[in-house]
């Protein structure tokens, strides 16, 4: 099974891309992790797209294509979506054949705070049923106080992370083989 994983930070040192580095060394046997950039992707307008699709957003859009299924990663950012994550959605969220069409996806992502990503998790979770995906909705991954959870080279250091990652791994893998 092919993922593509995206990470909502664009920070050097994010600990949503660490928590996306150790979900591909934690993904099962058979399952493959990629990480796209998504730096490139120029602010969205509409006079843009009309003119053609940036290479940025077209090769973005292949890939997501060409995916099995999704991994988004993701801070939350005054309660809510970071805005590159959110620009990369809209632009992938346009015809012609929006790739995230029918596409399964997991959500998760990390924070400083005690709540851990539960607001932006439901806000993207509110996008992605307008962009008609299949969203794992358990386990939820909130990685909260995560600089507790990473070493400083950027390892996953805390096993119930760990455990809760592989869970929802497995539950995308799952989803992916019913919805087909």
């Amino acid at each position: 099974m092919n993922v593509l994983g995206i990470s909502g930070s664009l920070r050097k040192g994010s600990y949503n891309s660490m928590a996306l580095r150790a979900a591909q060394k934690l993904a099962p046997p058979g399952m493959k992790i990629d990480v796209a950039d998504i730096s490139a992707i120029p602010l969205y307008n509409d006079d843009v797209r009309a003119a053609g699709f940036p290479d940025a957003v077209l090769a973005l859009k292949e890939r997501v294509r060409a995916a099995d299924a999704i991994l988004l990663v993701t801070p939350e950012y005054n309660f809510s979506i970071p805005g590159v994550l959110k620009n990369t959605l809209d632009w992938l969220s346009r015809p012609p054949e929006p790739p995230f069409d029918g596409k399964v996806v997991a959500i998760m992502g990390a924070s400083p705070g005690q709540v851990g990503t539960a607001r932006v998790q439901y806000h993207l979770r509110q996008v992605l049923l307008f962009m008609n995906t299949f969203t794992v909705i358990k386990p939820e991954v909130f990685i909260n106080n995560c600089a507790t959870k990473f070493s400083p080279e950027g390892e996953l250091t805390d096993a119930p992370t760990a455990k809760i990652i592989t869970e929802l791994l497995a539950a995308l893998e799952k989803m992916k083989q019913r919805v087909g």
